[in-house]
């Protein structure tokens, strides 16, 4: 195969771009008239300044992870509609257990993406960009439906800019085998719908509706159908280049911008190794053997001026690589590449290193032209978890929190070294914000801005207010207009599963007072809830931590936390009534010496109920009030803060963060080790022990999720070199 023509030439152009600008600017500056009258005092020489002036603040809405369906779409099979409305439209809506037990939602976010859109433009913004998954999979009927509203709205002046993630697409080719098999129907249950690809489809499934329109397309037909919104240039911008753009004598022409935009100028070489192309020879030099499933693959970055003085940066940071299925004569088999979800960032410094390279010459053509630079991508490129990601690692199950996703520190490294200042990302849902200085001294700011699909959905406005100091402001939906529109059909659904007797309709049944929220705020908060007791907990908790935070109320909490006693697991049986905890998933074990009673087990509670009044009491706080803390709260409480930060603590009030701030002070400085049969705590723990060591972990962590860097309103300083809070409303564990 051939090598691409090596990138460092292309960046080189680029860079000559600049230069050429630059001294197009100097050559033009004349210090005085020579035709002038004479006069008696020559005219002092006028040498204009060559610094052009600073450019207009240009407010930015960042809407991440929007997750579009088109809930009144159309699947343009016969068989099925969707559910019929009263108003004549068909619902085509997924199930509200398949939303509870997802990490988005699939359905009211439709609405919440037009309460966005109409809370920007109220606010006089006009340049949207969508850092990735803007659709759930990228099928037709949810591409075209998102492309409407876009246009919609583009027609009344705003501008759309996307950047790909892992969702749009799920694979770099079309996927004609996919599709979802939790669509909901008027009678309340489940309807598969796959692609004709599908096997039950080509099998002719009489339980399957066939319909192309549920397909995952792949980038190149997702670029053409969204190429108006950044991936293609538009005859408004004063700018648009990808990273193999090469323009005559470094001037940029709309004509040749829409010639270079073509798919075929826009592919780089990639290997399961790593980078092709200008790259392959140092990578296998490096690895010591010859890089293997080498093929062609399209890139979607894109860099563009749509007002005078602001540059968007729209990185495609998906990294679809070579895998064990990949077939050099059928490269564009969706099966021979494993998914980006996982990559991000960190394959991206080791397979697409021709963007490291670019990103390095745009953050110094910005500096040089003083630009205001916004870089974006899906992917974050730091960790996004507020530095708690090895804490996390400790105490949960294995691949809990997704923290597979969190990029190196190598990332942080390679993308300061680039020079590049400020980037937003999404991915995780999740509202953060994090920095990172290199050795060279090189600062970045990671922005992490939070999904429109989930509790804490909400919209970030960037604003640059000077070449130095960024403005940050989180727009959090509460309100979304027509939010509840679709209950109705849920309504069915769990009567359905209600009436059920098999059990796994039984195992499908979900809480029906979400129904009853007033707002989106409160709906969105309720989810959350009912996907942490029935997802998150099995998923992410170690057994007994599961049983512990799914009996304890808050006051329960405070109590084991100053509780010590000689009282065993083995023996809980014994005294029940005391602690609402069982040995249950202990594993049994040996005694070591003369045990107590388990009736003492009442004392020693009563005496550590003592102790916890008087912390409580110290710190202002009654301790019957920390009852109100039911279990339901604090682990629906603890997964909120992992995804919308400082949001989730406002949500909280000031009440229940002093209550977390005081249980989170209250364990032991250094407790018991937990004595483990196998991997199991043993049943001849003191009943105290594991619930000490293992909470206080949780609580650190909690307190650090909730006492990371400002993420609603804050101040980015790039030449202090820090973020500040620039909000009085925000609440912190520290």
């Amino acid at each position: 195969m051939t090598s691409l023509p090596s990138t460092r030439l292309r960046l080189t152009s680029a860079a000559s771009c600049a230069t050429a600008l630059i001294l197009a600017l100097l050559a033009g500056c004349s210090p005085s008239d020579p035709a002038a009258p004479p006069v008696t005092t020559p005219p002092p020489v006028q040498t204009p300044d060559p610094t052009p002036p600073p450019p207009v603040p240009t407010p930015v809405a960042f809407m991440s992870d929007v997750h579009f369906q088109n809930v009144y779409g159309d699947f343009k099979n016969s068989q099925f509609a969707g559910i019929p409305t009263k108003d004549g439209k068909n619902a085509t809506i997924r199930t509200m257990y398949a939303q509870l037990t997802s990490t988005r939602l699939f359905n009211e976010n439709y609405f919440a993406f037009f309460a966005a859109l109409d809370d920007a433009y109220a606010k006089g913004i006009r340049v949207v960009a969508l850092p990735g998954d803007y659709t759930d999979d990228a099928q037709p009927m949810n591409v075209d439906g998102i492309a409407e509203i876009m246009k919609t709205y583009q027609a009344k002046g705003m501008r759309f800019f996307l950047a790909p993630g892992n969702h749009d697409p799920v694979e770099p080719y079309d996927d004609n085998e996919a599709g979802k098999n939790d669509f909901l129907t008027k009678e309340g249950k489940e309807q598969k719908i796959f692609a004709t690809g599908n096997p039950a489809c080509v099998a002719k499934d009489p339980t399957v509706i066939c319909t192309d329109q549920i397909m995952e397309q792949g980038t190149e037909r997702l670029m053409t159908k969204m190429a108006e919104f950044g991936f293609m240039p538009n005859k408004a911008d004063l700018l648009w280049e990808t990273p193999f753009s090469k323009y005559s004598g470094g001037k940029y022409t709309y004509d040749e911008a829409l010639a270079q935009a073509a798919v075929k100028n826009r592919q780089f070489e990639i290997c399961l190794e790593g980078s092709g192309g200008a790259y392959k020879a140092a990578g296998e030099a490096k690895l010591g053997k010859a890089f293997t499933k080498c093929t062609e693959m399209i890139d979607s970055t894109y860099l563009v001026e749509p007002v005078k003085g602001l540059w968007l940066l729209s990185i495609d940071a998906n990294v679809f690589v070579p895998n064990a299925k990949f077939d050099p004569a059928k490269p564009h088999d969706f099966k021979g590449y494993d998914g980006a979800g996982n990559a991000g960032w960190n394959k991206v410094i080791t397979h697409k290193m021709f963007l490291m390279d670019y990103i390095k010459s745009v953050a110094a053509r910005a500096k040089a032209e003083g630009k205001q630079l916004m870089a974006f991508s899906h992917y974050p490129t730091m960790d996004f978890y507020a530095n708690q990601t090895a804490a996390m690692k400790a105490v949960f199950k294995s691949g809990a929190f997704q923290t597979a996703r969190v990029p190196d520190q190598t990332v942080a490294n390679a993308v300061a070294a680039t020079g590049l200042r400020l980037h937003v990302g999404g991915h995780m849902h999740f509202n953060g914000t994090n920095d990172h200085q290199d050795a060279g001294g090189n600062y970045l700011v990671n922005v992490q801005s939070p999904s429109l699909a989930v509790y804490g959905a909400a919209y970030k406005i960037v604003t640059y207010k000077n070449q130095d100091t960024i403005d940050v402001q989180t727009m959090p939906l509460n309100t979304v207009p027509r939010f509840a529109e679709l209950f109705p059909h849920y309504v069915v659904e769990n009567d359905y599963l209600k009436g059920s007797s098999t059990p796994a309709d039984a195992a499908k049944r979900w809480d029906r007072d979400i129904l009853e929220t007033r707002s989106y705020g409160e709906y969105t908060h309720q989810y959350f809830g009912e996907l942490s007791r029935l997802r998150f907990m099995d998923e992410y908790w170690p057994c007994e931590m599961k049983e512990a935070a799914m009996a304890l109320n808050g006051k329960q909490m405070l109590i084991l936390a100053q509780l010590q006693t000689k009282v065993t697991l083995a023996q809980l049986k014994d005294a029940p009534g005391v602690v609402p905890l069982t040995a249950a998933c202990a594993a049994p074990g040996t005694a070591a010496g003369a045990t107590v009673a388990a009736s003492t087990l009442a004392a020693d509670w009563a005496d550590a109920t003592a102790r916890a009044d008087k912390l409580a009491s110290a710190a202002g706080l009654r301790l019957d009030d920390f009852a109100g803390i039911s279990a339901y709260d604090f682990y629906g409480d603890f997964h909120r803060t992992v995804y919308a930060g400082e949001l989730a603590l406002r949500d909280m009030g000031q009440q229940r963060v002093n209550q977390y701030k005081l249980l989170m002070a209250a364990f032991p400085a250094t407790p018991a080790a937990i004595v483990k049969v196998g991997d199991k705590p043993s049943d001849q723990n003191p009943v105290h022990v594991p619930f000490q060591n293992q909470f206080k972990q949780v609580f650190a962590i909690l307190k650090g999720l909730g006492s990371a860097k400002p993420s609603d309103h804050f101040t980015v300083d790039l030449q202090g070199k820090k973020v500040s809070n620039a909000s009085n409303n925000g609440l912190s564990f520290n």
